[in-house]
C-alpha cells in the first residue's frame, strides 16, 4: 500500500485528490493539509510517514511548496515529494527540483497520469509531466539564458514588487547577498534595471506575472 499526503489550499482540490487515491486499491491518502506548515505538523503526528507527498506550490498566505519540499526532503528518511500544481515557469520547476522534488505534474494532468506518478515516486523514480519535461529540454536546446534555482526565486519575487530588504527577509539571506544575485541575473539577461530585468524574465518565460 503506497501512503499519500495531501498538500493543497483548496478543499475542493484536496477533496478530487483523496476521492482519487482512495479510488486505487494500492494507493492510500492517510492526511491532508492547506499549506506546508501544516503538512510538517501532519507528518509529525503521523505514527507511520507517508511514501509520497502530493504537493501543491502556491498556498494563499502560508508556506509554499518549495519551501515545504525543502523542509520535508531535509527531514530523515523523507517521503517523496511530488508537485501537483498549474505554474509551469521556469522558476517555479528549477526551485521544485532545487527543493528536493521527485516530480513535477501539472493540474490539468488526467488522474491515471497522476496515479501513475505517485507509484513511480514512492519507486523513487522522477517523474515531469510533457509539457514539463518539453520546456527543460526546449530551454536546453535554445541556449536560452538559465538562472540558478536562487536567481530566478529572487526575479520571481522582484515581479511581485518586493524591494531588497524584503527579499533578503522573505529568503533568509543578507541584503548584500541579494545585490549579489541580482548583478548576476542583469548579467546572464544583458539588462541594467528591474524593469528590464523582469521584463525579460517574462517573456522568456524564466517568471510568471505576479
Amino acid at each position: 500500500m503506497i501512503r499519500v499526503l495531501l498538500v493543497d489550499d483548496h478543499p475542493v482540490v484536496r477533496r478530487g485528490l483523496r476521492a482519487m487515491v482512495d479510488d486505487l486499491p494500492e494507493l492510500e491518502a492517510v492526511g491532508e493539509a492547506a499549506d506546508g506548515v501544516a503538512a510538517l505538523k501532519v507528518l509529525e503526528e503521523l505514527e507511520q510517514r507517508p511514501d509520497v507527498v502530493l504537493m501543491d506550490l502556491q498556498m494563499g498566505t502560508g508556506m509554499h511548496g518549495v519551501e515545504a519540499t525543502r523542509r520535508i526532503t531535509a527531514l530523515p528518511d523523507p517521503p517523496a515529494v511530488l508537485i501537483l500544481t498549474t505554474y509551469s515557469t521556469d522558476a517555479d520547476i528549477l526551485a521544485a527540483v532545487e527543493a528536493g522534488a521527485t516530480g513535477y505534474l501539472l493540474k490539468d494532468a488526467p488522474p491515471e497520469d497522476v496515479a501513475a506518478a505517485v507509484r513511480a515516486a514512492s519507486r523513487g523514480e522522477t517523474v515531469l509531466a510533457p509539457p514539463v519535461a518539453a520546456r527543460l529540454l526546449g530551454r536546453v536546446r535554445a541556449g536560452r539564458p538559465t538562472l540558478s534555482p536562487r536567481e530566478a526565486e529572487i526575479l520571481q519575487l522582484l515581479a511581485e514588487g518586493l524591494a531588497n530588504r524584503q527579499i533578503s527577509k522573505r529568503l533568509f539571506i543578507s541584503e548584500a547577498t541579494v545585490k549579489t544575485h541580482l548583478v548576476h541575473i542583469y548579467d546572464k539577461l544583458g539588462v541594467d534595471s528591474r524593469t528590464a530585468a523582469i521584463a525579460a524574465g517574462l517573456t522568456s518565460g524564466l517568471i510568471r506575472p505576479a
